[in-house]
């Protein structure tokens, strides 16, 4: 099957749906080349990339397992984990927030929702409709998840500790707020944005493999955050086992991970570093 593909409106960038040839009902989303999304049809509950993976286990973690939950989604990529949820936790309650809206027309003609999923699209900025949320989600979201990318990058105004600030009348006692940083050599923009994550919220603990901890390499930072102690005690033997493992870094460690990097506001905001090109030549596989 030949790849799909849509030039979005609001960013011009181009999205394409590209199915394994090996499995077939595997599919990829790239955006603007960059790999965003990773849909197994038939195995919703299956996590691909490894820092969805990262970020699916705050999912597990966050109540009993098969407990139905509210989350908020702030991007909406392929809608892996809206999937996920459905999947795993029958019943949820779920918030999309998308800018593209024709990235998710594109995405539910080619890829569906399983039948059944609780989840409703909202399109907009992720900032301006996080301020117009129904009250009724104050106190209820289990799990707000932060994957907000414009092609490669974040851009700099959901980065911020007002920003983050929206978050926290949202939560319900408990709730955890996942956040995928994108970063590369030396690891400045992940460690201002523990910082500013740290300076909302007083717990905090962040997941990466050991070469991306070091700075070696540009990659995925998966950070949590709660008003209340995360339930991470199984977190680093999962972290561990995964296909591509990682490492828990919290308390102490994550003082000296964070080692005086500035807190991020308004005014000081900045868009997450642009990737190499060469980052993106080797797609990813199952």
């Amino acid at each position: 099957m030949p790849d799909l593909e849509r030039r979005l409106a609001v960013s011009g960038h181009v999205a394409r749906l590209e199915e394994s040839r090996s499995a077939p009902g595997s599919w990829t989303l790239f955006v603007d080349g960059t790999p965003q999304s990773h849909v197994e049809l038939d195995r919703p509950d299956w996590l691909g990339f490894e820092y969805v993976r990262r970020i699916g286990h705050a999912a597990d973690l966050v109540r009993p397992e098969g407990e139905a939950v509210t989350a908020l989604h702030l991007g909406g990529g392929a809608l892996t984990l809206p999937r996920y949820i459905a999947a795993t936790r029958p019943g949820s309650r779920q918030q999309v927030v998308e800018l593209e809206s024709d990235l998710v027309e594109f995405v539910r003609e080619h890829l569906p929702l399983p039948r059944g999923a609780q989840v409703r699209i909202r399109h907009g900025d992720a900032r301006e409709v996080l301020q117009k949320l129904p009250a009724g989600l104050d106190g209820a979201v289990d799990l707000a998840v932060v994957d907000i990318f414009s092609g490669a990058r974040t851009p700099a105004h959901v980065t911020s500790a007002e920003f983050y600030g929206l978050l926290v009348p949202r939560l319900a006692p408990g709730g955890i707020v996942a956040v995928n940083v994108a970063d590369g050599a030396g690891l400045a923009f992940a460690r201002s944005q523990a910082a500013t994550l740290a300076h909302v919220f007083a717990h905090v603990a962040i997941a990466a493999d050991t070469a991306m901890l070091k700075g070696r390499r540009f990659g995925n930072v998966v950070m949590y955050a709660s008003a209340d102690e995360l339930p991470f005690a199984g977190l680093p033997r999962r972290l561990a086992s995964d296909p591509a493992p990682a490492k828990l870094v919290d308390g102490d460690e994550l003082r000296r991970f964070i080692a005086g990097a500035p807190v991020v506001t308004d005014a000081t905001a900045v868009p997450s570093p642009p990737p190499a090109r060469s980052v993106f030549l080797s797609k990813p596989g199952r």
